[in-house]
């Protein structure tokens, strides 16, 4: 009886076993479905979870949760803007130290202003980084601004504190050209100085200029051949000055043809140079004694095309065969085709220009040639008037003056560059003019 009851006991106990044995062998099993499962959905959808839960380094950086604000800028200066016509002051500051780099990198400044100190500010103007200055354009003269610098990074802004009041004002005078003003009144004095010299006795002296002093001689030789003078001057209209340089070397000629009866011919490819060069030449016939010797049509027009005018002359050259032929005004690419026509002819040629391109052609071509300024100077040269010779004589003070101080300043920096002197800077003496 008691062993039976071992055997049932026995088999009891090994039931419960079996039972919790089994129990735990699924519970195992679940676990381990489950773990499948989390294992399967982590691979499908594991790295958006993440990427939307973990943030980025980048934004870690915009927005750090330790940031601070930029250091202001400092020292603000505002002041009127010197030598100008007024509604415009100046600002300039130390930049902020940030301005440079790193998460509290400044990206800008921005200029406020205000008439209150302590209130009102408004935006007027936006500056890079780096930038130390900035002009305010549209202030109202003798009203009274404070001005602020914002610093701007990403991190937050900054402001300086107030400038001190500034105004724009009108300036009567500009300092900065003082130089330019009072080389002006020494050649105005120098002028004046000249004119009276040249109203003495004593006179001025004035060179020789070559092209001038065969003037006479070539109106003598066309009178001798009895042949014509043609006169070309240029074929610019008369807002040229270089023309009206010509014109007046034309009354000069026509003077001393009408003293002499010789033939003048002045063909013109502008109608308004063609009614001047006709008072210009009736004008001094007048003077010669021999209005009786005067014609319109010694003055006369052929066209404005550039090179239909130089095929019309080159063919009067050669039915005609000019004594003389002046070539006085401003010239193109037909310079060299009128010189080297009126050449193969025989004709004596005195040319003029202040063009540079055409001058190595009329000094090649032709027997006299004035260059540059000699032809401004014809008027002066030829009428021996006190007032043109002392506004030329002051003339070349002035380019006396301006020569003097390139060689000196050509001298010191190559003393400075050399030999490491410390001589003025004579650009910085003339850079108004």
């Amino acid at each position: 009886m008691l062993e039976s009851r071992k055997v049932f006991f026995y088999l009891s106990e090994r039931k419960k076993h079996v039972t919790k044995a089994r129990a735990g062998k699924s519970v195992t099993l679940d676990l381990s479905f489950l773990f499948l499962i989390f294992l399967a959905l982590f691979l499908l959808f594991g790295q958006s979870i993440l990427a939307e839960e973990v943030p980025t380094a980048q934004e870690e950086i915009a927005i750090p949760k330790d940031s601070v604000l930029p250091v202001p800028p400092t020292n603000v200066i505002a002041k009127d803007i010197p030598n100008d016509k007024g509604g415009a002051i100046t600002i300039s500051w130390e930049r902020s130290a940030d301005d440079g780099g790193g998460a509290k990198n400044v990206t800008g400044y921005e200029i406020l202003r205000s008439t209150k100190r302590d209130e009102g500010y408004e935006h007027i103007g936006n500056a890079p980084p780096g930038a130390t200055s900035f002009s305010d354009n549209v202030t109202k003269d003798k009203v009274l601004y404070f001005y602020k610098i914002r610093a701007i990074s990403p991190t937050g802004t900054s402001e300086s504190e107030p400038s001190a009041l500034a105004f724009s004002k009108r300036q009567w005078f500009d300092f900065s050209r003082l130089s330019l003003f009072i080389l002006s009144l020494i050649i105005v004095f120098a002028i004046f100085y000249f004119i009276e010299k040249a109203k003495s006795e004593k006179g001025l002296f004035i060179r020789k200029i070559a092209g001038l002093e065969a003037v006479d001689d070539a109106v003598g030789r066309a009178t001798e051949m009895g042949r014509k003078i043609i006169f070309i001057p240029g074929i610019m209209d008369m807002d040229s000055m270089q023309t009206i340089a010509g014109v007046t070397i034309l009354g000069r000629v026509a003077k001393l043809a009408a003293e002499y009866e010789a033939k003048l011919e002045v063909p013109v490819s502008k109608s308004l140079v063609m009614v001047t060069c006709r008072e210009v030449v009736k004008e001094a016939y007048l003077n010669a004694g021999r209005p009786d010797a005067y014609n319109d049509d010694m003055v006369y027009y052929l066209t404005d095309d550039q090179f239909a005018y130089a095929a019309a002359l080159d063919g009067l050259f050669l039915r005609d065969r000019p004594a003389a032929v002046f070539l006085q005004g401003q010239f193109y690419a037909e310079a060299l085709i009128l010189a080297e026509t009126a050449n193969s002819v025989g004709a004596i040629q005195i040319a003029g220009t202040a063009m540079p391109t055409q001058l190595p052609f009329f000094v090649a071509a032709c027997d006299y040639t004035l260059i540059g300024e000699e032809l401004f100077a014809a008027s002066a040269y030829l009428s021996k008037d006190p007032k043109l010779l002392g506004s030329l004589k002051g003339q070349d003070v002035g380019k006396f003056i301006f020569l003097l101080a390139i060689l000196i300043g050509v001298v010191f920096l190559t003393l400075n560059s050399v030999l490491g002197l410390n001589l003025p800077d004579l650009r910085e003496l003339f850079k108004g003019i």
